[in-house]
């Protein structure tokens, strides 16, 4: 199983706890550990069109800055982990760039050929490739590994909003059932069937894809 992309969470603890302390530190420290994974949360949703416009360190700056402003006020009632509590400000970020960008663009990006851009990791993508196949896979198909991540990345992103979200969330930050339920503001037995039905629909999609099948066979 690939590791969560987000850090661990012992560490984030601690240094909430010299940030309630009013060290200065222990905030940069916790922003600067978050800076990493932000970029990954990301780059795995912004519209690749969309990225032709603008630079993703700059989405990331306007999270940190966001989540500094806000800081206080989660370490008052911190309901739910801090991973989650950021990566939301950075999912609403992505939100209102794909809209402001939509609406004041002269030429909506929504005309423009989508560029290809960096997708989610290899290791990722096999892993849940392997799900839809028999064993493990072959030498041959080891080596045909950036086709076959090729032809998952693009069923994921076929996918309707609703599924492709969870799947990413599941696979690719490797967030578990109780951080997504808690993310998506469902009960856990919720979040694992909303969590199966996409992966059935993914199913669905990469059936539909030429030469999918033909390298889980390799």
């Amino acid at each position: 199983m690939t590791k969560s992309i987000w850090p661990d969470g012992d560490v984030t603890a601690e240094l909430l706890q010299n940030a309630r302390q009013g060290e200065p530190e222990a905030v940069d420290a916790l922003m600067d550990r978050h800076r990493d994974s932000l970029r990954r949360m990301i780059q795995l949703r912004l519209d690749q069109r969309l990225n032709q416009r603008m630079d993703v360190s700059d989405v990331i700056q306007d999270v940190l800055v966001e989540a500094n402003r806000r800081l206080k006020d989660y370490m008052s009632n911190p309901v739910i982990p801090f991973h989650l509590w950021i990566r939301q400000i950075a999912k609403d970020r992505i939100i209102d760039a794909h809209r402001r960008h939509r609406l004041s663009a002269k030429r909506s990006i929504d005309r423009e050929q989508p560029q290809p851009g960096k997708g989610p990791p290899d290791q990722s993508t096999i892993e849940l490739a392997n799900q839809f196949r028999d064993g493990a896979l072959t030498p041959a198909a080891a080596a045909t590994q950036k086709e076959l991540a090729a032809q998952i990345e693009a069923a994921v992103h076929l996918l309707r909003d609703q599924d492709r979200e969870i799947i990413l969330m599941r696979h690719y930050e490797q967030l578990n059932n109780q951080e997504i339920a808690q993310s998506l503001g469902l009960t856990e037995p919720a979040a694992s069937m909303r969590y199966l039905r996409a992966l059935k629909r993914l199913r669905e999609v990469i059936d539909s894809l030429p030469r999918f099948h033909d390298y889980l066979r390799e």
